[in-house]
């Protein structure tokens, strides 16, 4: 199963903890948790969901490129 750090790192770095970002997202602690840990699967839905919240590519979040770039065109949730 896929790990994805970036996932911790962007949640971090924008000051919030797990339990505020489930409340913005509107799901449970333990299954956001499970992907941030690499234990679940994360659904491809979510990663877009986050790629637009943090204004990052999804090439950054999966750490295919080093240098997040910011979305062109996009409503952030």
């Amino acid at each position: 199963m896929a790990y994805y750090r970036r996932l911790r790192d962007l949640r971090e770095d924008n000051d919030l903890t797990q339990t505020q970002l489930v409340r913005i997202l509107d799901m449970h602690k333990t299954t956001y948790t499970n992907y941030e840990q690499g234990k679940r699967e994360i659904p491809f839905e979510l990663v877009i969901k986050l790629a637009k919240f943090y204004n990052v590519s999804l090439d950054y979040i999966a750490e295919l490129i080093n240098e997040p770039r910011p979305l062109k065109n996009i409503k952030r949730i």
